[in-house]
This record gives C-alpha cells, structure tokens and sequence, in this order.
C-alpha cells in the first residue's frame, strides 16, 4: 500500500513548515554567539523540549514498540537511571558548562588537560556523529521508500537537502523550535495508532493488559529460544540481568549528559544556570514517552494476535524485521490523512535527531579546531560564513554516507556504527568523570589511557568477528563494553598519573574539590 494523495500534502506541508522556520530564524543569525548557541536566550521549558525531542529520534518511534512487539520490556529497564544521572549532573556537574560562557564540550578538556585532549574529544565526536547521522539518513530513507513512490536514493537526497536546509540557515535556533515541534508531532502520532488500537479492539484497553499479562509482554524478560524468560538480578558480565541493565543505562546516560555536544550546547543556550536545569528536569519527561511507546509496541502485539496477517507473524517470528510493525501497522490499518500525519511524526523523530547533530558538527568544527587552532583572531562575520560552509559540507558527507550504505546490509550498519562508535569513543565518559572528580592527571596521562581504550575495544571488536585466537575471546557480554571502556579509560588516566608522577595540581573551578564557593 502507498501514499495517498492527501497523504502526501500533509506531509509536504509539514516538510514546508519546517524550511520556513529555518528561513525566518536565519535573518537573525548575525553572529557565531546567535548561530552556536542562540544568544545564550532560551528558557528552559524550550530548551527541555528541544532535549526531549533530539533524545527520542527514530529509536523511540520505531525501535521501542518493535522491541515490545517481538520481546518484553527488558531494553526499557536502562531508562529508569535517567532521574539519577539528571540530579547528579544538574548539580555536581552543570556548573562546569556554564563557567566562561563555553560553547562547546571540548573547551573544558582543554582547561583540565591541555589542548590536544581537546582536539581528541572534538574530532571523535565528529567522527562518531557522521556515522550515526548517515545511518540515521539511511534508515529514515527506507521508511520513505517504503510509503512512497520514491526511490531510496531519491529519499536520502530529499530528506537530507530539507533537514540540511533549515539546520544550515537557521542554526541553532532553528533547531531547537523544530525539535519541540517535532516532539510534539511525535506524541500526537503515538497517541493516534493507540487510540486506534484501542478502538478496534474488541475488548479495548482491557483486553490489551490481559494478553500482555498472559503472555508476559509487560515484563523484564529475554527472549530465549523463542520464549520470554525473566532475567535475574544478579551480577554478572556474562549475561543481562536486571542490575547490569541499570548500570548500562547509568553509563549510557552520564555519556548522553555530561559529554555530548548536543545537550552541552543547550546547556549553554539557556538564559542562566538555574533554567538549564529546569530544561533537564524537563527533559525526563522521556520515560514517560519512552514508556508510552513500549506500551504502544504491546498493543500491537495484542492488536496482531486478535486481527493476524502473515507479515506480522513474519515480524514477530524474526522472518522480517521488527522495526517494520508500525509502519506496517500504519499504512494498512489508518485512514488517509491520519497515516500522512503519522508518517511526518515518524520523519520527524529522525530529523531531530540529524538537525541537533549538523549544528553540533559545525560548532565543534569551528569552535574547537578552525577558530582554535588553524585561523584565530578573524572577525566574527569570517567564523559564521565558515560554519555555514562546515554545516553544508557536514550535510554532503552525511548524504554520501546515507548512499555509501544502501550498498551494505543492514547488520552490518549496525555493526559499522557500534564498531566505529566504540573504537574512536570508548571512554570519553570516564575521561571527563576523572577530570570531574580528581586532581590528577595531564595530556601525557590522558594519552596513554586513550590508547589502552582503543586497544580495549578494538580487542573486543576483533574478538566479536572471529578474527583472534580463541583464547584472546572476551569473556564478557558485549553489551557492557561500553561500561568497561569508561573504567579502562579512568583507570588508565589514574595509573598512569601515578607513574608519570603528575601528582595532585590546584586546578581552579576545574573540579569538585577545587570550586569556588
């Protein structure tokens, strides 16, 4: 089933509102301050919503409900650390974003450790976001291909010109006002596929908690052999359990929000300290979200059992890719019109995803290693031209990735991605944990645990794709590389402190120990 025509208006208007608002916030992009980070003017109801929508991306609206469609809800439990980690960075470690009027992630690497190590955060970030940006391109071009008549290529160009368009003349701005319309835009076609789950049903939302109840869908369970087994609440590196999931998502969100380049420069965007806080508190309101489409993911696992097709079945039994039940679910159970709306919030998820990271890309570019170390001391109108040209030219790369893909199979864009991402990233959490909470170590410590990283996880890359001895196996899930790499990464930092006998230093505002009151 395709597109219908009014389909397809909705969702070119939605594309159009999007441009527009890149149009009208470019006429006050008149310097790199406004471009970067919006004249530091935002409140943080704004700024929490523009979180909320780069955090969910296409993961939340077609990833979540296929992992409860298929499975239970066990990738759910990481969420549940997002509270903690907030609190803790809101107050322990915010205040470290907001000295000096930063812009980027990176300057307070160069504080702590010198300005190579700044270099090293820049360039992995950029590295790691243009392969997650051309993946996410891809994938979002598939799904256009899907319920429309273009073609993959046609979809990547499409899709990648208009995200681009508004990113590049609109900046940072632009950004986050289309991100909390596509926040938004993403609840309301959520809500939608619900409430018509809901109504066809013939036992309506009882009927989907008593299914899911017999069928432990709604537990924190694994799917072994084709059955959904609980998971125990051990400790262990050699298996999910429920403990090791919390500490995954501890992990995963202390990354997230105390060294991406996206959420820091929002931090920066607020008016003051105390409302990019208020915009953190908001932006836990993506457990809810979060949860809600979970839930979405079981009411079409009910909704499948009592109203089956052969595609479903497919889907749930691995024969076709999960990630297709509710794109499925939406071109042949909702009315025209509706489907086109749904669709939009589905693009909508990707793009604020890709908007964040091209304005992200083009401030670390310009901020961190043009303006830093190759031209220094031109006129800020010399600097703003040269962002738009990074951010156009970040935006070519990403679509030539997105094209480069369509050659591969899907694993191994998955596979791709979380190779490269732990190959040139692993650690960078404990890197800024250890500048956060100690008084030790400089650039020569950083760099020696920087390459025991990097041995680290190419050890375990290597290992994952048989290419070592057996007894060079990793004998731990691989699920928790990412946890290990971080205490790799502090502890090398550590060691080689003590070795290359650095010694504790005063370090000013630096660290917790040595703020001012």
């Amino acid at each position: 089933m395709k597109f219908h025509w009014l389909d397809i208006a909705i969702l070119i208007t939605y594309l159009l509102l999007l441009v527009s608002m890149g149009i009208y916030f470019s006429r006050r992009n008149t310097s790199t301050e406004n471009y970067f980070v919006g004249s530091r003017s935002y409140s943080g109801w704004v700024i929490g919503l523009s979180m909320v929508g780069t955090s969910i991306s296409s993961v939340t609206f077609l990833a979540y409900p296929a992992d409860s469609f298929k499975t239970a809800w066990l990738r759910f439990l990481p969420n549940l650390m997002l509270p903690v980690v907030i609190v803790t960075t809101a107050y322990f470690f915010l205040p470290f974003f907001r000295r000096n009027n930063i812009i980027s992630a990176y300057e307070y690497l160069e504080d702590r450790f010198g300005p190579s190590v700044r270099i090293y955060g820049a360039v992995t970030f950029f590295i790691g976001q243009l392969v997650r940006i051309s993946l996410i391109l891809y994938l979002l071009s598939l799904m256009v291909n899907e319920v429309t008549n273009l073609s993959v290529i046609q979809s990547i160009l499409l899709a990648g010109f208009i995200v681009g368009l508004y990113t590049i003349i609109g900046g940072i701005e632009a950004v986050i006002w289309t991100d909390v319309i596509q926040t938004f835009t993403l609840l309301s076609g959520g809500v939608i596929c619900l409430v018509v789950i809901i109504h066809q049903l013939p036992g309506g939302l009882s009927q989907i908690m008593d299914v899911a109840i017999a069928n432990n869908k709604l537990t924190f369970s694994e799917l072994k052999n084709g059955i959904l087994q609980p998971v125990s609440w051990g400790i262990s590196l050699a298996d999910k359990t429920g403990i090791m999931m919390l500490l995954l998502g501890l992990s995963w969100f202390f990354q997230e929000y105390v060294t991406n380049q996206n959420m820091i420069q929002r931090y920066a965007a607020a008016k003051n300290v105390q409302e990019a806080r208020k915009a953190m508190y908001i932006s836990s309101i993506n457990i809810p979200i979060w949860a809600f489409f979970m839930f979405l993911g079981t009411a079409l696992y009910v909704f499948f059992q009592v109203f089956p097709t052969t595609a479903a079945a497919e889907m749930l039994d691995g024969t076709q890719k999960a990630e297709d039940i509710l794109p499925y679910f939406i071109m042949h159970n909702l009315p025209p019109g509706v489907a086109g709306l749904i669709i939009a919030a589905a693009i909508a998820a990707a793009m604020s995803s890709l908007d964040s990271s091209i304005n992200a890309m083009a401030t670390v570019g310009v901020h961190d290693i043009y303006r830093r170390h190759w031209v220094k001391d031109r006129e800020d109108k010399h600097y703003l031209h040269v962002a738009w040209c990074l951010a156009t030219a970040v935006t070519i790369a990403m679509i030539i990735g997105a094209y480069i893909l369509t050659q591969a199979q899907t694993k191994t864009l998955q596979d791709t991605y979380n190779t490269v991402g732990s190959v040139v990233m692993g650690g960078v959490l404990g890197l800024y944990l250890l500048g956060f909470c100690t008084r030790r170590g400089g650039a020569k410590a950083v760099w020696f645990a920087v390459v025991l990283t990097v041995l680290f996880s190419l050890w375990t890359v290597l290992a994952k794709q048989g290419l070592l001895p057996a007894w060079l196996h990793v004998p731990f899930d691989l699920y928790y590389t990412g946890i290990i790499g971080q205490i790799v990464m502090f502890a090398g930092i550590f060691t080689a402190t003590l070795l290359l006998s650095n010694g504790k230093k005063p370090l000013p505002n630096l660290t917790l120990w040595t703020q001012s009151k």
